[in-house]
Parts: C-alpha cells; sequence; structure tokens
C-alpha cells in the first residue's frame, strides 16, 4: 500500500510451565527469516512472553489491536465435575451417559465465555481475533469425527486394565480435559458473551498424519500410526504422567501406535477444524 511499516509488538502467551527458553531460543533465527523477506522492516518486530492462563486477564485494558489463538482453546481449565460415571472412557464417547457430556458443554461454555470477557478488556475498540479450535461439524459432542482419536488411547488403556498392568481405579478416574465444539456453540457462546461480532466461521479437515500424499525423507515419516501416536504423546503424556506415573508411558503408546496404524488402514482419519474471526464491537 505504499505505507512505512508500523512498530508491531507481538506477546507470545502459554502457561507458566511451558519452555519459554527455548521458544526465545529460536528468535535469532526467525529475525534472520524475516530480514531476507523484509530487510529492514524486520526491526521493527518485537517478541515478548507473557506466561499466565488465558482463561484469566494478561494484558492491561485496550492495548492490543489483535489476538490469535491455534489448537489451545478446545484446552478446558479444569476437569469438568461429575465425570463419575465416565468409567472405561478417558473423553466423551458414544458410551459416555448424557450427564457426562453435559458437564463436558458447560464446561467449555464457563471457560470460552471467560476468555471472551478477558480478551475483550483487553482488545482496543474495532480490534479483531481469529481462532482455531479443534472442533467438530456435528452437534453429537460424542460424535467420531472429535472423539475416536482419545477413544482409541482409550482402548490401549483398557487392554492394560485387563492384563493387571494398571488399576481399573485409576482408569476410570482419568479424564482429558479438552472439548471440542461445534460451529453452532462456537457462535452460541460469541453471541451470547456479546463483545463481539463475527466475521468468519468456516470448517476445514487436516489428515490424521501430517505427511499423509507427501513426499517422506524418513521411513519412519510414512508410518501415519507412528506419527499420529509421536502427536498425541506430546500432547497427553503429562497428564497421562500426572494421574498414572511414567512407569507405563512407553507401553501404552506402543500399544497406542499399533491400534492407530490398525484403524489408519481401513478408516478415512481427520481431524476438525473449526475457526473463527471476529471484531470487537463499539
Amino acid at each position: 500500500m505504499g505505507r512505512q511499516l508500523p512498530e508491531i509488538q507481538v506477546f507470545l502467551n502459554d502457561l507458566p510451565g511451558n519452555d519459554f527458553n527455548t521458544i526465545f531460543k529460536s528468535l535469532p533465527r526467525f529475525q534472520k527469516d524475516l530480514e531476507k523477506r523484509m530487510g529492514a522492516g524486520a526491526e521493527s518486530c518485537f517478541i515478548n512472553g507473557a506466561p499466565g492462563s488465558f482463561y484469566g486477564r494478561l494484558f492491561p485494558s485496550k492495548s492490543l489491536h489483535f489476538i490469535h489463538s491455534s489448537y489451545s482453546l478446545q484446552w478446558l481449565s479444569q476437569i469438568p465435575q461429575g465425570l463419575e460415571s465416565n468409567k472405561g472412557n478417558i473423553y466423551m464417547a458414544n458410551s459416555s451417559p448424557p450427564c457426562v457430556l453435559k458437564a463436558y458443554y458447560e464446561q467449555f461454555q464457563t471457560d470460552f465465555s471467560m476468555f471472551l470477557r478477558c480478551r475483550s478488556e483487553e482488545l482496543l475498540e474495532g480490534g479483531s481475533m481469529v481462532l482455531t479450535f479443534l472442533g467438530r461439524r456435528s452437534e453429537d459432542p460424542s460424535t467420531k469425527e472429535c472423539c475416536y482419536i482419545w477413544e482409541l488411547l482409550a482402548v490401549a488403556l483398557n487392554d492394560m486394565v485387563a492384563e493387571g498392568l494398571i488399576e481399573e481405579e485409576k482408569m476410570d478416574s482419568f479424564n482429558i480435559p479438552q472439548y471440542t465444539p461445534s460451529p453452532a456453540e462456537v457462535k452460541c457462546e460469541v453471541e451470547k458473551e456479546g463483545s463481539f461480532t463475527i466475521s468468519r466461521l468456516e470448517v476445514s479437515e487436516v489428515n490424521w498424519n501430517a505427511y499423509h500424499g507427501e513426499f517422506c525423507p524418513s521411513d519412519a515419516h510414512k508410518d501415519g500410526g507412528y506419527n499420529v501416536a509421536k502427536l498425541m504423546r506430546a500432547v497427553a503424556e503429562p497428564l497421562l504422567v500426572s494421574h498414572f506415573g511414567d512407569g507405563m508411558i512407553e507401553e501404552v503408546f506402543s500399544r497406542y501406535q499399533k491400534i492407530v496404524a490398525d484403524r489408519m488402514s481401513r478408516e478415512k482419519t481427520e481431524f476438525i477444524n473449526v475457526t473463527v474471526s471476529m471484531t470487537k464491537r463499539g
């Protein structure tokens, strides 16, 4: 547009336990890549860390122009209350009673409305947000399109329970603090909170295997079960270790990899993304 590039300040947010040092060590390389593409303009980009939960205030009032969140907001602030009847499952599933589905949905409503309220305080009038959730198309929260990846991990854990490697009581008390919303649920909460106007609301798909249909330089990358198990281990290992201890991790993900590879060879497996763009009301 022929205008001078404005100075841009970027805040990277995560929980305080995140390894911010690794992120900060990557910044010199990022700045070099930016300089190659933008020349002297790269000097006007400043990056900071902002540790804390996004289910509370993180920044001063009316201090931000734009907020972006990718693959974070499906994580709940806590495990919902009242999941005692979800035995044999670690997340919502076809066999979960209605009270379990209701508990998960109500926790999502509480958390997402808090997120919207906090971000509306921090954004300038006319400021924007783009949020991408792991989600679902269906209005059924226990549908396979959002729960299957966790159901297969539950299969591996239940097999270990049957073999006496994991205590049944431990299994029955373990639940994943996540909720994968539908577009209608996202829209409903945004409209109910009232601070934002939705510009676009879209759904897209991503194959479970990130290398699906691409050239793979490594044989390991060709193994869809290996790729997905590695991805899910990065996500789930801290939760599993804190509940079951670290002695069973290698075994459970070895089993999980085989189960996932088998299902992927016979079925179409995709993650569903829900992406929403919104603007703060005046």
